[in-house]
């Protein structure tokens, strides 16, 4: 049987703000079109683990990342085009951030910024990103009107598009569902099920049963340690290799 391949590759990473250290040495693979569930208590270094991954770490004066992560074999702290690394690795944070803009032109805006202008182009970008984040039958009649007035859930969605429209090979989620309603949550996990067979997703999630249903493997991530790493049947069974993950995933603590 191939073996299945690696689109990311993270070893002895290191992760400091000032002399307090929240990702300890952690090493482990992400495979091509998967989606990649990563679970934890708070303040577990869960989302600065995916501000790695992409560079956004970067904006933070006082972290000091250590290690190599390496994106298709590239080491990204070579990488000089961070701009083309965050296309490729997109991230929808917690929280819905629509721009000022119309739905179009949120849609619209990463497209336009590397300089596509033609109308039939940007037309079809928006109409499969939305489709892709199960938006466009609720609005394809007022693409026109500001994204902020969408509801909560609906902005999360266009928040998917707006990330979908670089284009990119991997898709960081960050509690994606913490402000939205279980339906809508339930229609975007149909929406990521989809999506992976065209890009890699890398799930952050205080909802272990999110992962459960989700991801094809799954990482517990405790007090930057990895605590665990195994398929998401074994990590959500009644023998994971440490007790610890069991007590995690079954409400015991966190």
């Amino acid at each position: 049987m191939t073996p299945p391949e690696k689109t990311i590759e993270i070893e002895n990473l290191r992760l400091a703000y000032g002399v307090k250290e929240v990702i300890h040495s952690v090493t482990f693979d992400i495979y091509r079109n998967e989606i990649f569930g990563i679970i934890g208590p708070s303040q577990s270094g869960k989302t600065s683990l995916l501000r790695c991954l992409n560079r956004t770490i970067d904006f933070v004066s006082n972290a000091t990342v250590s290690g190599t992560i390496r994106v298709d074999g590239a080491d990204i702290s070579r990488i000089k085009d961070i701009y083309a690394l965050r296309r490729k690795i997109g991230m929808v944070a917690p929280l819905p951030v629509g721009l000022p803009l119309s739905i179009y032109d949120n849609v619209a805006f990463a497209p336009r910024s590397v300089g596509l202008t033609k109308k039939d182009d940007l037309d079809e970008i928006v109409e499969r990103c939305l489709k892709q984040a199960a938006l466009w039958d609720e609005v394809k009649d007022r693409l026109g009107t500001l994204g902020t007035a969408l509801s909560g859930g609906q902005q999360q969605r266009l928040t998917i598009a707006r990330a979908l429209s670089h284009q990119p090979q991997i898709l960081c989620l960050d509690e994606f569902s913490i402000a939205i309603d279980p339906v809508t949550t339930m229609r975007i996990e149909d929406v990521l099920k989809e999506l992976r067979n065209d890009i890699t997703i890398i799930l952050v999630t205080n909802l272990t049963q999110q992962a459960r249903r989700l991801a094809d493997r799954t990482m517990f991530l405790c007090n930057g340690d990895c605590i665990e790493l195994d398929s998401t049947e074994n990590i959500f069974s009644d023998n994971p290799q440490y007790a610890k993950t069991y007590e995690y995933v079954n409400g015991i603590f966190g």
